[in-house]
């Protein structure tokens, strides 16, 4: 069973101001077939989490340490991570001219694999997986993202965690601009991967709608750069009746 443990965890981004700090210790450890929520008021910090795991250079790490079992994450370069078994799905995904997403997936394989996937039962895969989150065959030959609407966007995604098979998925607001038809695809895709591998993840959200298609075993309030609260799938039913406020007042306190 891998595991993904997150101890103290203290960030900063620079500002005209000079440094300012965004993560304030936090505390989490996720194993292999577990599913985490993640919530939190906006600028509390989640986001920020997701892209301080991945190796964003914009974030800077002052102390702590981000570990996958065992080995120091936080030493690697954003492609060692992604072949050690690490995935972040991103709130907006960036297009990639030039590149299309047949040739994006395939080398994406080739890089965490260390060799090529036999072609034959690769194309079977791909089209396979496509044809689950209702993605026209078509958009294989576009450029990554080009052109993409937001829930297409968001459906690639999904498809690039299906195919790569990550340890550990980082999803990051994947909910955010999704219909309810494109949620429920979405989730539905998401679910198809923790059924059919051990994959630990890290789902990161504002609302609880997503949370009626994947069930999390666990939920952490982020609040000003820390674990507010924690709790089970009935900590989410409670924020989606009350609210942020009882976290919110007693941080400002």
């Amino acid at each position: 069973m891998a595991t993904l443990e997150i101890r103290d965890l203290h960030v900063s981004v620079e500002t005209e101001q000079g440094p300012k700090e965004i993560l304030r210790g936090v505390d989490l450890t996720i194993a292999s077939g577990e599913t985490h929520a993640i919530m939190g008021p906006n600028g509390s910090g989640k986001s920020t989490l997701a892209y301080s795991i991945a190796g964003h250079p914009k974030y800077t790490i002052t102390s702590g340490t981000v570990t996958l079992d065992g080995e120091n994450l936080l030493e690697m370069s954003v492609d060692e991570r992604a072949r050690a078994g690490l995935f972040l799905a991103m709130q907006y995904p960036v297009e990639v001219a030039g590149v299309t997403v047949s040739n994006f997936l395939r080398t994406a394989k080739t890089a965490i694999d260390g060799k090529a996937p036999a072609l034959r039962h690769w194309v079977k895969d791909v089209r396979g997986a496509m044809d689950a989150l209702k993605m026209d065959p078509a958009f294989a030959e576009r450029d990554v993202n080009a052109g993409f609407s937001g829930g297409e966007k968001k459906r690639h995604e999904i498809l690039q965690m299906e195919l790569l098979k990550p340890r550990f998925a980082v999803l990051d607001e994947t909910d955010s601009g999704l219909d309810v038809d494109a949620l429920k695809i979405v989730s539905e895709g998401v679910n198809r991967v923790r059924e059919n591998s051990e994959v630990g993840v890290l789902l990161i959200t504002h609302y609880t709608r997503i949370l009626r298609y994947i069930k999390p075993d666990f939920v952490h309030v982020f609040v000003d750069g820390k674990v507010a609260a924690e709790g089970g799938p009935e900590l989410a039913d409670e924020l989606e009746a009350n609210g942020y406020d009882r976290f919110t007042t007693s941080a400002s306190v």
